[in-house]
């Protein structure tokens, strides 16, 4: 049975309250647009702590019922029978307060920027790389979430070597930030004459899309370099200078852009570079704070192989949680709604195991 946080749950129902009151009030458009916000992101556990604490007052008056001999005998039966279901709703009711009370990572409501890069297996890993590409693109539209490539390179029997691209929408880093890691992938390349499987392997890498709020990039720690875009040949040849590459200086990471517009160039290599040096320092702070344990799926560990898919077996397994699906096909159309759900899940029940070792 969950302990759950009397105190916080009155003070949770106590701001509710107010925010409706002063929401009622007609305040300035500024003011409301703050208080409306508050108010749907507390309404959620709000509503389950008042049906938490409505069924609490009902097993004590089932209980109550059950107990008082002066009850006829089939009042005390009908409460014998209807108290089961409702202390089975309470401990469901625990259990979903202390998920919703659990410490909120501030990134995830965050949009994110999506990067993959082939890794073992040469063309083959290219075309897996487009392959995945395609996966999340499509996730992504079924959310209703835009995606924008940044930059890209091309493998040479198509696919990509390395692309990276913007996914912004409400939520997207929370459902897609368990994608980090290497992505292993057997089965038989389209070159293949005999019909022997291979084993290829492509990286994702899944960050938060930093503003310049969230992480500053001082001027004098950032040299940009502008060369010469390759182009496609025909009307693109004479193209001006235009690829921008900005390598940040104390971190050693290099960003490059190479789209036709120098100005949209550095706008779009600044927005990775912010989200890498974002994404770096949020590392650091999460290795510091969880020195003594490693969450096994929240570690974000991008040289770890998390998960393998089996083609000529329609299989997919995610090695963290030991999960397996018999659905490739769907799940490479976009489908990945019950990886992403079973993911979150265990890293919320690893989070609630900690939260009882420090009770």
């Amino acid at each position: 049975m969950a302990t759950l946080p009397v105190e916080k749950m009155r003070d949770l129902e106590r701001r509710f309250g107010e925010i409706e009151a002063r929401m009622s009030e007609g305040p300035a458009a500024d003011v409301y647009v703050k208080l409306a916000s508050e108010y749907s992101e507390l309404q959620p556990v709000v509503l389950k702590i008042r049906d938490y604490e409505k069924s609490l007052a009902e097993r004590t008056d089932l209980e109550a019922m059950l107990n008082d001999k002066t009850v006829d005998r089939e009042m005390r039966d009908l409460a014998d029978m209807e108290l089961p279901g409702v202390r089975e709703r309470i401990d469901t009711l625990e259990t979903e307060i202390q998920i919703l009370l659990l410490p909120k990572d501030a990134a995830d409501e965050k949009s994110a920027i999506l990067e993959i890069r082939a890794g073992t297996g040469g063309s083959e890993a290219a075309l897996f790389a487009g392959d995945l590409f395609r996966m999340y693109e499509r996730f992504a539209s079924v959310n209703g979430w835009k995606v924008e490539i940044l930059s890209s390179s091309d493998g040479e029997a198509g696919g990509y070597k390395e692309v990276i691209a913007t996914i912004t929408g409400k939520g997207v880093f929370s459902k897609l930030k368990f994608e980090s890691g290497v992505h292993r992938v057997q089965r038989v390349p389209a070159t293949e004459a005999g019909g022997r499987i291979h084993t290829s392997a492509a990286t994702v890498a899944v960050l938060p899309e930093a503003e310049e709020v969230d992480i500053e990039v001082r001027e004098q720690d950032i040299r940009i370099d502008t060369m010469r875009s390759s182009g496609a040949g025909g009307q693109h040849v004479n193209t001006t200078d235009s690829a921008v590459r900005i390598t940040h200086i104390p971190s050693g990471i290099v960003v490059t852009s190479s789209e036709k517009s120098q100005h949209q160039n550095r706008a779009k290599a600044m927005q990775v570079l912010r989200s890498r040096l974002y994404d770096m320092e949020r590392q650091r702070v999460d290795n510091e704070r969880s020195a003594d344990r490693k969450s096994q799926v929240g570690s974000g560990d991008r040289s770890e192989r998390i998960r393998t898919y089996n083609f000529p077996q329609g299989r997919i397994t995610d090695h963290r949680i030991n999960l397996t699906l018999y659905k490739l096909d769907r799940m490479m159309e976009g489908e990945i709604d019950e990886v992403v759900d079973a993911l979150r899940s265990d890293f919320q029940a690893s989070q609630l195991a900690q939260l009882g070792e420090r009770m």
